[in-house]
């Protein structure tokens, strides 16, 4: 075992080593951005390892254990419950964990400056990371790091499009038409909608960040019992906060804000539990209340992640689509999957990246491999 582990080890260091960090609009890297494993004698010394670059026997291995959880799946006539009770499966889960599950998402702000409308600052905490072995990413990204952008010099310097979405926000307020009904927000001049909030880990950081600018959130789940435990947070301010329980999959459920009102719609962690026969609608949808210059923010789980390689036979709904013990369920996408879905909406990518981690449990001496999606997609301006 041990001289197992020393390969490894030193696989991943020779995967390593060569990978610059990213630095976007000539800022130095988020202090995890550098986190670069070059000597297998420190792979303990820290939680989380950045820009790991498998081995081809490691993508093998990874691949050969995917297919071997996908070859048993669970009939197409009992897969029915899944999609149709999912509401009740995400219910019962905020029941159990409440607001303890997940932690809040410090890391929003380093990796999706946008959220923060001009003038508005806040402070990058910084949370340690967990030893233990997560199933769901959130209990171990609560250090997030500048990704080195595989898109080269392509990406648009994030607080340049901030900016000019902002110029364009102005122009397209203004001509709102006047018989457009009140709504929760309409006074604002910077609207951000989080689809599928739960239990609000990326509401509270954003309220407490925008609290005092002319900026507004919006923010809603197909849980009830999410939505109970967001308005119950003593967080919660309706002044600059909507919260609201809404069926993205249903489209004749209304939504509280006229079509092209949005600024930023942010999705963490949403869109994989969502069926994929239905992930193209849902972002054709949302993309109609974005406002032209405006963005989506996304990062989900991606192929291959140590979440996808636990399942078990029988948990499998379809290619890359498994059901979890509790009922919920994950879908694990392909950088150009998320290329594909968004575009074909006729948003702009602006930043599509694949972030690999190296996770290490310091305790009992197990490396492991974390793959998510982070991406940024915008709604082109009007000619």
């Amino acid at each position: 075992m041990r001289r197992l582990l020393k390969m490894t080890v030193s696989a991943v260091v020779r995967g390593v080593r060569h990978v610059p960090c990213r630095c976007l609009s000539g800022r130095p890297p988020a202090p995890l951005g550098g986190r670069i494993l070059t000597n297998p004698k420190d792979m303990f010394q820290h939680n989380m390892w950045d820009h790991v670059q498998w081995s081809p026997e490691e993508l093998e291995k990874a691949r050969q254990k995917a297919e071997e959880n996908s070859r048993e799946q669970i009939p197409v006539e009992e897969q029915v419950r899944y999609d149709r009770d999912a509401n009740k499966y995400w219910d019962k889960f905020y029941e159990m964990h409440q607001n303890k599950f997940f932690k809040n998402r410090q890391w929003l702000f380093s990796e999706f400056p946008e959220l923060l409308p001009q003038g508005c600052e806040t402070s990058h905490t910084s949370e340690g990371h967990g030893a233990s072995v997560p199933v769901y990413p959130e209990l171990s990204e609560t250090h997030h790091s500048r990704m080195e952008s595989q898109q080269g010099d392509s990406h648009i310097p994030n607080h340049d499009v901030l900016r000019e979405n902002q110029q364009h926000t102005d122009c397209v307020s203004a001509v709102q038409p006047h018989e457009v009904a009140a709504f929760p927000g309409q006074h604002a001049s910077f609207r951000i909608l989080e689809v599928g909030c739960g239990a609000g880990n990326s509401v509270f950081p954003i309220i407490n960040a925008i609290r005092g600018s002319d900026s507004f959130l919006y923010c809603f789940d197909f849980s009830s019992r999410a939505i109970q435990l967001v308005k119950e947070h003593p967080d919660y301010d309706p002044a600059v906060c909507h919260a609201f329980v809404h069926d993205i999959c249903d489209d004749a459920s209304m939504f509280p804000f006229p079509r092209e009102s949005l600024d930023i719609i942010v999705m963490v962690f949403v869109l994989s539990s969502i069926h994929p026969e239905r992930m193209q609608r849902v972002l054709n949808h949302l993309a109609g209340y974005l406002k032209h210059g405006g963005i989506m923010l996304f990062r989900d789980y991606g192929r291959y992640d140590l979440a996808q390689l636990r399942f078990k036979k029988g948990q499998c709904l379809s290619e890359n689509f498994y059901t979890r013990q509790d009922g919920t369920c994950v879908y694990f996408f392909k950088k150009d999957e998320v290329h594909q879905l968004f575009t074909k909406v006729g948003l702009e990518e602006v930043q599509n990246l694949e972030d690999k981690r190296l996770q290490v449990n310091r305790g009992k001496k197990v490396v492991m491999h974390r793959v998510w999606m982070q991406s940024k997609f915008r709604k082109p301006f009007k000619v």
